[in-house]
């Protein structure tokens, strides 16, 4: 195989490696950061497969990986939401919401979706050394160069679009970020852009968390006390935030 080809398959496998060591950490309950790091890799993963997707294999990978982004988001939220409201004394509006988080965790291990996942990176790597062996996959690393430079100037367009939706540069964001840690030979991104891309981040990310939890609390009732409090914080996430973009604005000149 080619240099480049092997890098990817060794990065994949790396990827699956941590996938199934959070998922035996996730169902045996040892740790509070299992689901985290099971999305961490389920978007590494992600990050490494889309700048080639159409190729052998690629497209049903990044189907069920989506599908496990999709299935495990509501878990996560809800396992950063159950801190926040025992921080609050809102104990008893936590204890309620423990049991579908455990259950949630069974579920999502025991999933269709989830077992798809696994087959698919199973039999992924030997497919796509035969596709390699047919000459398959020439042009590779100039056509990841090539999705990665789009990726950055939607994310550039973005940034500097007075009416930008934050919902979407965070997303772009994410997947700038992760596509120079994946590619950081072939990404167009400078290195030294990756603090403000995590900063910039994160800080959305904390926007993102009230958002998520004030429309929560339109349709929870015991949640509708904390809406005062919350309103404030995603004020000042808000504004957090959107300093964070003018600094990864600054950065790019």
């Amino acid at each position: 195989m080619s240099a480049f080809c092997d890098y990817l398959v060794a990065h994949v496998i790396e990827q699956e490696v941590a996938l199934f060591s959070a998922s035996i950490r996730l169902q045996a309950g040892t740790d509070s950061e299992a689901l985290h790091d099971l999305r961490i890799a389920v978007r590494r993963l992600r990050s490494l497969l889309h700048p080639v997707h159409g190729l052998p294999g690629i497209d049903e990978l990044e189907m069920a990986l989506g599908d496990i982004g999709r299935l495990s988001g509501p878990l996560r939220d809800l396992e950063v939401l159950l801190p926040v409201l025992e921080a609050e004394g809102f104990h008893k509006a936590a204890d309620q919401r423990r049991p579908a988080l455990q259950s949630g965790y069974v579920a999502l291990l025991a999933s269709p979706q989830w077992e798809r996942l696994m087959m698919l990176l199973n039999g992924w790597p030997g497919l796509w050394r035969t596709a390699e062996r047919h000459g398959v996959l020439g042009g590779l690393r100039g056509q990841v160069r090539k999705r990665l430079r789009k990726q950055w100037r939607k994310l550039r367009k973005a940034l500097v679009d007075p009416a930008h939706d934050r919902h979407r540069l965070r997303l772009l964001i994410k997947r700038v970020r992760y596509s120079l840690e994946a590619y950081p030979q072939e990404s167009p991104v400078p290195r030294r852009l990756l603090g403000p891309l995590k900063d910039a981040q994160s800080t959305l990310g904390d926007w993102h968390d009230y958002e998520q939890w004030l429309a929560h609390s339109e349709r929870e009732l015991d949640l509708m006390p904390l809406q005062p409090r919350w309103n404030e914080l995603h004020d000042l996430a808000e504004a957090r935030a959107d300093i964070s973009l003018e600094k990864l604005l600054d950065a790019l000149s």
